[in-house]
């Protein structure tokens, strides 16, 4: 570029366009500075709906601005936020168009731990102001999950640590969200797999999981800053399904371990916290089953002494009766006089009436008495009809109860033969099941030396015969002559894997590796 003279009334000087100003005011900016890092404070911040991202770095005397392009801001692993102070890398350049320098930022990192962790602090102050952090909104975890959610990465080392704890303790059916853990994608997948589980319907194709374990390992804080996005905690606050934590190890602590229902230390201890011990709850069923039926017993046998006692207290029956029976047999002794004095005081008081009947009073009375008879003769028969008939219909209808009494009392002894038969069919069933017989029909064979069991080989080499017995009989066997085992204790032999049955195996969950 030429220099210009600065002399009043110089006319011959080269005209410039202001294009070409701006095109060397780029070239020299870009040339003197190219490549920088720049340390600031992060002062206004938009995000425009075409992805782009434009702020501004300034320090207590100057102001710089910045803009990061839509793929830039996708590869950044921290995003700059108002307040926060920042190491911006990126190349300087100028924007024409409004005649202003400008940095192209590529990346963004805070500006030492202390800066990131002041603004995770005051993230967690603003969240937990707003209510989503109190323990009121927390949800109790289900005894026994049926189904379980893990949002986790399903090639990592975490999601085998949850299914071998789980396959371990109590095997449950577990789906897996499989999300990036970490990355600028981290945050939107981990909320919109924690959104797409409770949006699940019951009882839809898909179950719909009981419990949600959000998992990741130990990493830095840079690593694991997705878990503390906003949109990540207010997602597993807003989670009706029980939540657990489980990011890191035990000494790291996010956002979300605030928001969740409960925070596990590590993957592994989620899996704990999840499910229960089988082989704890079924010693505790047995042991409380005990108790009962000690409880039971011992209940019934205080009632029985109790009655027994009780029953001690009331008099003999022979007592109780005694008085009545003394004074009965003294108002009988007394009975056969009181008769005959009582016969002869009526005796003497019917015979002055009986001087006074005459023979035709009694004819009369009789011819009465006769006339009365008569009228109830006639009225006799036909009640003696009507008695008849009703006779006749209760006959009819107890015929017919009878009938159907009989038929049922037919009936009774077939119906309780039929199950009784059934019942020793499933005794009989159970029977089998339980027996050693069906355990040889799986391949295993039972050794005897006479008639004792043999289950060490230094017993078998010293029987001078044995006996082989399989599903389907016996086979006797000689041991061989100079195989006898050596003396001190044998090294125990590999376990031959034993091959699960369909019946004890969890429910089917498909392999993700």
């Amino acid at each position: 570029m030429d220099l210009l003279d600065d002399s009043p009334g110089s006319g011959n000087a080269h005209e410039y366009t202001v294009s070409e100003i701006s095109g060397a005011v780029k070239r020299v900016i870009e040339g003197e500075f190219g490549r920088v890092r720049v340390r600031g404070e992060v002062g206004r911040v938009s995000r425009p709906s075409s992805g782009h991202m434009y702020f501004d770095l300034k320090d207590a005397s100057a102001v710089i601005a910045a803009v990061s392009w839509k793929g830039q801001v996708a590869r950044m692993q921290i995003r700059p936020e108002e307040g926060m102070e920042v190491i911006a890398t990126g190349r300087m350049t100028t924007f024409p168009g409004q005649s202003k320098y400008q940095l192209i930022v590529d990346d963004v990192e805070p500006a030492g731990a202390g800066a990131l962790m002041a603004m995770l602090e005051a993230r967690r102050r603003a969240l937990a102001a707003e209510g989503l952090f109190d323990e009121h909104r927390k949800k109790p975890l289900p005894w026994l999950p049926g189904v379980i959610g893990v949002v986790t990465s399903p090639s990592g080392a975490v999601i085998r640590d949850i299914l071998h704890r789980l396959r371990d303790r109590f095997p449950r059916r577990v789906l897996i969200w499989p999300v990036a853990v970490q990355g600028q994608a981290c945050a939107p997948e981990v909320a919109a797999a924690i959104r797409g589980f409770n949006a699940l319907p019951e009882g839809g194709a898909i179950p719909r999981p009981d419990l949600i374990i959000v998992a990741r390992g130990g990493g830095s804080l840079e690593d694991l800053w997705g878990f503390n996005e906003e949109a990540v905690v207010r997602a597993a606050a807003a989670s009706r399904i029980p939540l657990i934590s489980a990011v890191g190890h035990e000494t790291d602590t996010t956002l979300i371990d605030f928001a969740a229902d409960r925070r596990a230390p590590t993957p592994t201890a989620a899996a704990e916290i999840a499910v229960p011990v089988r082989a704890d709850l079924a010693t505790w069923l047995a042991e409380t089953e005990a108790r009962m039926a000690r409880a039971a017993r011992s209940r019934v046998e205080g009632q029985g002494q109790r009655l027994r006692d009780l029953s001690r207290a009331l008099g003999r029956p022979e007592t109780l009766i005694a008085p009545a029976r003394q004074r009965f047999d003294l108002m009988s002794d007394r009975l056969a006089p009181a008769l005959r004095m009582v016969t002869v005081r009526k005796r003497a008081g019917f015979a002055p009436l009986e001087a006074r009947i005459a023979p035709a009073i009694l004819r009369r009375y009789l011819a009465q008495e006769g006339r009365r008879l008569e009228t109830l003769a006639a009225r006799l028969a036909p009640a003696l009809a009507r008695t008849r008939l009703e006779a006749e219909r209760a006959n009819t209808r107890n015929r017919a109860t009878l009938e159907g009494l009989t038929d049922r009392l037919a009936r009774a002894p077939q119906a309780r033969l039929a199950a009784l038969a059934e019942r020793l069919d499933r005794l009989d069933r159970m029977r089998q099941t339980l027996g050693y017989r069906e355990t040889l029909k799986r391949g295993y064979a039972v050794v005897r030396a006479g008639e004792t069991l043999v289950t060490r080989a230094a017993e078998a080499a010293a029987a001078a015969t044995l006996e082989i017995e399989f599903h389907d009989g016996r086979v006797p066997a000689h041991p061989g002559e100079g195989h006898a085992p050596a003396p001190g204790p044998a090294a125990p032999a590999a376990p031959t894997p034993r091959r699960r049955s369909r019946k004890d195996e969890p429910p089917e969950q498909g392999s993700l590796f």
